[in-house]
């Protein structure tokens, strides 16, 4: 409604001037021809006498007769054919006027086009048009800088995951060329460099991985299939398959839900959503940390909150669920990932209709989802 309110008051602006500017057009056309009405009975009479007596060669009377039965006696259908073809003159040259709002809206859509650094001014009868289209143009400017620097940041993430691919690459190959060249090697030693191996392969699969997940970001144009969801089971069990993460650094997993509790929504993909939360969790938490998952019915929605030992400095945590972005300055190899895993969270929350944000105080921080809990809400594509 304000926006219509807005774009109202200008065109009436708009429509008064073209409005009084018409009538004044008539009625200038109106006073010219009484005022030649007027005229037409003294110096423009004999005037038109005068032509006529020098085209014919008529007497100064004969002449005064011929005006006087052909023009005089018809002077008000003259002056209503006069009055029109005033009118339309005039009014065609306003027309001309008129046009050149279009013009300003080609040179302004032009702009827009060319991505000019300038901003767009119109005529004052177009200060919605204008205040429009700015608008429009900041934000298309603002989207540019951020595929700028999302692919920025993308080419720099590539870059870095093809430098560390290369590391634990060159130890598998040393390793197993150690084991290779030494066919007598100990039992014990080659039991060592077999694990070492083993884990070198591992991070590079992880590494691998992660160049999957950019390629994947680009190409979510699947349809979510909604169902229900036994979530209790689905966070249970992405606990257990995290073990291996959390037992590294003493980190353990608390559920705090009804076993009974179910939503409805695309399985794999909110299976996604919630293991790139615990695997943000788990990478930036503190060690020891026990990491509380919550789910519950609230009303017409199911919330769900991953809560954890660790904090996200303030002036980072607008920037989280940016794609390829990553909270650690330095490039860390160890818990560092390709920064898609929350903007794809919050994408595919989105889609399902929901919410998904981030609190951080001193100590803990706390990520919320919300998602209607209804069999029939709105479906939509990835």
């Amino acid at each position: 409604m304000k926006n219509r309110v807005l774009w109202r008051k200008p065109y009436n602006k708009m429509i008064r001037k073209m409005f009084f500017q018409t009538l004044a057009i008539l009625m200038a056309a109106i006073v010219a021809i009484l005022l030649l009405r007027s005229a037409g009975r003294g110096y423009i009479g004999n005037g038109i006498t005068g032509i006529i007596v020098k085209l014919t060669d008529l007497s100064w009377d004969d002449a005064r007769m011929i005006y006087y039965n052909y023009v005089r006696n018809n002077i008000d259908t003259i002056m209503i054919v006069t009055t029109v073809i005033l009118f339309v003159l005039l009014y065609r040259f306003s027309l001309i006027w008129f046009t050149k709002y279009f013009d300003e809206i080609i040179v302004g859509v032009d702009q827009l086009a060319e991505e000019s650094p300038q901003k767009i001014v119109m005529s004052p009868e177009l200060g919605a048009m204008e205040e429009k289209l700015n608008q429009v143009k900041d934000k298309l400017e603002r989207r540019a800088k951020e595929a700028q620097e999302a692919e920025q940041r993308k080419n720099d993430l590539v870059v870095y995951l093809a430098h560390d691919i290369k590391t634990p690459l060159t130890s598998v190959i040393g390793y197993l060329n150690l084991i290779e060249e030494n066919p007598d090697m100990p039992a014990e030693q080659k039991a060592k460099y077999a694990h070492i191996t083993l884990e070198k392969a591992y991070r590079l699969e992880s590494l691998i991985n992660e160049f999957f997940e950019i390629t994947r970001y680009s190409l979510q144009t699947v349809p979510l299939k909604k169902e229900k969801i036994d979530l209790y089971y689905m966070l249970i069990q992405m606990a257990d398959e995290a073990y291996p993460q959390l037992s590294i650094n003493g980190k353990q997993v608390k559920i705090h839900a009804a076993e009974d509790i179910e939503i409805y929504g695309d399985s794999d993909k909110l299976a996604r959503v919630f293991n790139n939360i615990l695997r943000n969790a788990i990478a930036y938490s503190n060690d020891g940390n026990t990491i509380n998952i919550s789910a519950r019915i609230h009303g017409s929605n199911a919330v769900i909150e991953f809560e954890n030992e660790g904090t996200i400095p303030q002036d980072k945590l607008g920037s989280i669920f940016e794609k390829f972005y990553r909270l650690d300055d330095a490039r860390s190899t160890a818990t560092g990932g390709s920064g898609l895993g929350l903007a794809i969270a919050r994408d595919i929350i989105k889609l399902h209709g929901g919410t998904i944000e981030a609190k951080s105080s001193q100590t803990h921080t706390l990520f919320t989802i919300t998602l209607p809990n209804a069999p029939n809400n709105q479906t939509g594509i990835a």
